[in-house]
């Protein structure tokens, strides 16, 4: 059995590299075998090199320094296809992997494909090191056909059904990626996991959390607005930034999942960017 593991970075090559040693140091059945993409999108810290000189075996592509989380992890995937691998492993480069994750995805995967005719994509919670609460991994929506963001859903022992993940730790096997393809290129940074895992369910695949905390990784994206100690042309910047509010992206991925809740999240939008202070004073 062959896993694909899906990796982009940029700049961040100690982190980088404690990632890939979790994934070496992975207790794994003798037949699995891990086989390691990576696109390094122009990183001037030398990740590519250390990466080359430390894990030989890992296949590094380049990217134009433009290419952000989903570009990096499409152009990945894309490479990675060519492997006619089992499962597809998409991790986050600042991810530190427990040294059973890979084994507990495998066994979520067999414990669906028991319950199932169909196959499910199998999510990886992470803990924040920093403070021990969840930082990553599949939430529940309040409502099919509304958007809300949703609430992580996790637990120690059993596997939770999910309506929507984050791509952390995410396995998904080679079935659903001949189904449905890969991540899509409507998106240049984030929201790309939330729309392929809802793309999936869809699908009538399952998507299903394995139980515990698989790996560890700090939620580091702090508050989705600028304050209103920022300028009106700094928010409307951040308003449009793909690293920001992505507001074109945003809201065709609204008008695509979720299109009753279309005008809300339009005004929403507006709402942070013209008037912060109400997120200042209320939102933690």
């Amino acid at each position: 059995m062959t896993i694909a593991v899906l990796l982009t970075t940029f700049n961040r090559k100690q982190k980088t590299l404690a990632c890939l040693q979790s994934l070496k140091d992975q207790q794994l059945p003798e037949d699995v075998i891990l086989k390691v993409f990576l696109t390094d999108d122009a990183s001037a810290d030398g990740t590519a090199d250390a990466v080359k000189n430390t894990f030989p075996d890992t296949k590094i592509f380049n990217g134009n320094g433009s290419m952000f989380w989903a570009g990096g992890m499409r152009n990945t995937w894309r490479q990675a296809l060519t492997s006619n691998a089992d499962y597809y492993l998409l991790l986050n480069d600042d991810t530190l992997l427990k040294n059973t994750a890979v084994f507990s995805l495998l066994q979520c995967s067999n414990y669906a494909k028991s319950k199932s005719l169909k196959s499910a994509i199998c999510v990886g919670s992470t803990a924040d090191d920093e403070t021990g609460e969840i930082s990553y991994g599949g939430r529940k929506l309040s409502s099919q056909k509304s958007w809300d963001g949703g609430s992580f859903v996790y637990s120690e022992t059993e596997y939770v059904n999910c309506d929507v993940a984050n791509a952390n730790i995410l396995l998904v096997p080679a079935e659903i990626v001949k189904d449905i393809g890969i991540l899509s290129d409507k998106f240049t940074h984030g929201l790309a996991d939330y729309d392929y895992t809802l793309k999936a369910k869809r699908a009538g695949y399952g998507l299903l959390i394995a139980p515990g905390f698989l790996g560890t990784c700090i939620d580091d994206h702090g508050n989705n607005w600028k304050s209103a100690n920022t300028t009106l042309k700094e928010r409307i910047a951040y308003l449009k930034s793909p690293k920001g509010l992505a507001y074109k992206e945003f809201l065709g991925f609204i008008k695509e999942h979720f299109p009753k809740s279309y005008p809300a999240a339009f005004i929403k939008l507006w709402l942070k960017t013209l008037f912060p202070f109400i997120w200042d004073k209320f939102k933690k």
